[in-house]
């Protein structure tokens, strides 16, 4: 357990969080939203810290990251809670509990570099839950990784604020962020949240350089709206540029929505179409199996880098650049 950044004492031994927008008022003895952060004897606590609950070697297609060190491995850790209570959520069993239901050993940040370079991994991974809520751990695990140059990602919900946001930001290489869907009031009944600030993450993000790729889950009746999809396809074009890759997921019943069905490939097929007219170069289509996993070049049309499922088939960009027209294809390819 380590004190946490980004709170503030108040009276009577309460604190206020300000890491996330939820501004957590806590009470001594109780935890923040999150599930990770904790009032003990009028100091915020992260219970999360030095405590992973998941630990891998991933592809980094897994991710998903297309156009970031195609092909190599990362280093993926988890703990345990989220900063958002996602009515789907895809890890529910670790997501929505608290370090305190999970006895794990201790693993020090140190080590979480050494067992990556000793796995040949170009990059760290903070994923499986949210990052946000073990801020501290990802932040002293970064700076140390930045030191032996391993890269740092997120795999986040975008859910935290600007200034925790920025000071992360100077140790990270790369993020996917769920962009959950377009309305408030969506983020409101889905995920007990809001989407104004998740907008900000991913204009702050894209601002200072942090190579950038965006996943929508797509959900059946909830999200799905064609209208929807295409605001928000226009948004990204227009906020964080035509390169920014977006990966349309299909939805399996999770968590608190086992009544809702697979999402349709049609309505992927839909969604793929709308963000090519509106403009965006890549587009993934995800969880299923389709030709639209491949990276093709914008304006040739060749394919550029052939995946099957998590592996690399060929890769044909060459510094940046397609081998067929030469037109310039964004990513960190080498």
């Amino acid at each position: 357990m380590k004190e946490a950044l980004f709170y503030k004492k108040l009276k009577n031994k309460i604190v206020q969080c300000y890491l996330c927008p939820n501004f957590c008022v806590i009470k001594e003895n109780e935890l923040g939203k999150c599930l990770a952060r904790k009032n003990i004897r009028g100091k915020l606590i992260s219970l999360s810290y030095e405590r992973p609950v998941a630990i891998s070697i991933d592809p980094i297609e897994k991710k998903p990251l297309y156009h970031f060190l195609p092909g190599t491995k990362t280093f993926s850790i988890g703990t345990v809670g989220c900063t958002l209570k996602c009515l789907f959520c895809q890890n529910a069993e670790i997501a929505q509990k608290s370090p305190e239901d999970f006895p794990v050993n201790i693993i020090k940040p140190k080590k979480i570099v050494k067992m990556a370079k000793e796995n040949n991994c170009k990059s760290i991974s903070y994923t499986y839950t949210e990052p946000t809520a073990f801020y501290e751990y990802v932040l002293d695990t970064a700076k140390l990784a930045k030191k032996q140059g391993i890269k740092n990602i997120i795999i986040s919900n975008g859910y935290i604020n600007e200034k925790p946001l920025k000071e992360l930001i100077k140790y990270l290489d790369a993020a996917n962020i769920d962009l959950k869907g377009f309305t408030e009031e969506f983020y409101k009944k889905n995920c007990l949240g809001k989407l104004k600030p998740v907008l900000n993450t991913l204009k702050i993000l894209k601002k200072n350089k942090v190579w950038l790729e965006i996943t929508n889950l797509i959900i059946p009746k909830l999200n799905d709206n064609l209208k929807e999809i295409d605001r928000m396809t226009k948004w990204i074009k227009t906020n964080l540029g035509v390169n920014v890759p977006l990966h349309f997921s299909r939805f399996f019943p999770m968590h608190k929505m086992l009544n809702k069905p697979e999402t349709p490939k049609k309505t992927l097929e839909s969604a793929y179409k709308i963000a090519k007219k509106n403009g965006l170069r890549y587009i993934y289509l995800g969880n299923i199996k389709n030709e639209h996993e491949n990276t093709y070049c914008y304006k040739c049309s060749k394919i550029l880098i052939e995946r099957y499922g998590y592996s690399i088939i060929k890769n044909n960009i060459k510094h940046n650049y397609c081998y067929n027209c030469n037109a310039k294809i964004q990513g960190i390819f080498d």
